[in-house]
């Protein structure tokens, strides 16, 4: 009997036991997209919303510019807030506007590449999905990825979006240049060398500072990575921690809240054959997890022994492939998501209170925790800016379920580390909590201000985030 199977047959011996809770865990409290409604020139306006459902707002006008004049034109003209939008895959409120959206599927695809400085120029609308492909075929693979690949190129460094690995930084600490059109419509083009204080802010500036139209990024040459998934005891996995994250290329642990054991996954390069990863089964693993979740979260000690049993005979799971279809996996089920970074010290205290709090307090969760590593860089807001590794925690709650309970409930245990969240996922922290925790935070403000001094690019959850009225 498989993993699934054996899940499914303990929901029915869940069932069997004939009780079961009716809480609707927040959904009516979820916020509602407005309907489709018309705008004062006649003109029908839709609603747009994120990967989730969470965020949403209803821009006077969606436009999509073929060029970098008419882009310019645009970012002179066009009524503010102007927010450029890719995946829709942040969980912040960066998108909405009641003004201009911005898509930049126009600026996408492979402009340039060299082979002897490894490394190639992208336009900056490129779906991550999409970069794998096109970069393998002329040789060249991106150091790391995160484990989503969905996000436009643009959108992931803006956020600081990271895969995992001591050695492996984040996507933007890979960014050897860009192009900047500000919101004067003035085109920039920017690297260490040249206008290296706009560049270093732009490279994690949340979409504030202008549309990146194109970046340099640089690769490695292309490779085989080996993937192998299993599940251990968590305390063993615990006290591992730090050797299997220097054992491995690349390394990360998701603890499933309310079972003795987690999965780890460790990914690194190989000449070994082809061995292509199986259907993909996370997805249906999570939605049983929340079925048995919705049957015994009054009786956690039986939800413990059924999932210690549906795991026993989990057997290690290999895979070899090309880079770009080993590091990213499938996400089917959709969730809001919060995810702080630690300085590598301090991750297993504070991933040992978060632990101790689900399992006292949140017996609705079922969604398991991730925990992650990323080398630190230089840039303005780069959440890693100062470590040498970071570390991660980020938690979930199902899209159909209020998470703001469950993370105001955790978010206080990473502020004794001076944690730092991520800049597209759901936090609290007010600007002047963000700019004690960013040494180039006023840094980062002058070089907008410089570039955007009429706040064009500002939505109110920017203003908010950046302390600006």
């Amino acid at each position: 009997m498989n993993r699934r199977d054996l899940l499914i047959s303990s929901v029915a011996a869940a069932t069997g036991v004939g009780l079961a809770g009716c809480d609707d865990h927040g959904a009516s409290k979820l916020p509602q997209a407005p309907a489709p409604t018309t705008g004062p020139d006649g003109k029908r306006l839709i609603p747009w919303q994120n990967w989730s459902g969470y965020q949403f707002g209803v821009p006077v006008q969606r436009l999509v510019p073929k060029d970098e004049a008419e882009l310019s034109d645009i970012m002179r003209h066009a009524p503010g807030p102007i927010r450029p939008v890719g995946a829709g895959h942040s969980f912040t409120a960066l998108v909405p506007t009641d003004g201009t959206l911005l898509s930049l599927r126009n600026f996408s695809g492979l402009l340039s590449h060299d082979q002897d400085s490894m490394t190639a120029r992208l336009g900056a609308g490129t779906r991550l999905g999409d970069v794998g492909p096109m970069l393998d075929e002329v040789g060249q693979a991106l150091a790391n990825m995160p484990d989503i690949d969905s996000q436009t190129l643009a959108g992931a460094i803006g956020t600081a979006t990271h895969g995992t690995g001591a050695g492996l930084g984040a996507l933007h600490s890979y960014v050897k240049a860009l192009r900047l059109v500000t919101p004067r419509g003035e085109i920039i083009d920017c690297s260490a060398e040249q206008n290296p204080e706009v560049f270093s802010a732009a490279k994690v500036s949340l979409g504030s500072l202008g549309v990146i139209t194109q970046m340099t990024l640089q690769n490695v040459p292309t490779h085989r990575l080996k993937r192998r998934s299993w599940l251990a005891p968590i305390d063993e996995l615990i006290d591992n921690f730090d050797q299997l994250v220097s054992e491995n290329h690349s390394f990360e642990m998701y603890y499933i809240p309310f079972c003795s054991q987690a999965m780890a996954v460790a990914i690194n390069p190989t000449d070994e054959p082809m061995q292509p990863r199986g259907p993909e089964q996370d997805n249906d693993a999570v939605m049983q997890m929340k079925q048995l979740r919705d049957w015994l979260s009054w009786w956690p000690g039986m939800r413990q022994r059924l999932l210690d049993m549906a795991t026993r005979d989990f057997e290690p799971e290999e895979a070899v492939d090309v880079w770009y279809r080993i590091f990213p996996s499938s996400r089917e089920v959709r969730f809001n998501e919060m995810e702080y970074h630690l300085p590598s010290e301090a991750l297993m205290p504070a991933f040992k209170q978060v632990r101790e709090r689900i399992e006292s307090q949140h017996h609705e969760e079922f969604f398991p925790v991730e925990i992650r590593v990323v080398r630190g860089d230089d840039a303005m807001l780069s959440p890693f800016q100062g470590h040498a590794v970071s570390s991660s925690i980020a938690v979930h709650r199902y899209h159909k379920e209020d998470p703001l309970p469950y993370f105001a409930s955790l978010e206080p245990i990473y502020q004794p580390y001076e944690g730092r969240p991520h800049w597209g996922k759901m936090h609290t922290l007010s600007s002047a909590q963000l700019a004690a925790r960013y040494p180039r935070w006023k840094d980062f403000l002058a070089v907008r201000e410089a570039l955007d001094p009429d706040g064009r690019m500002l939505n109110p959850y920017l203003r908010q985030l950046f302390g600006i009225s």
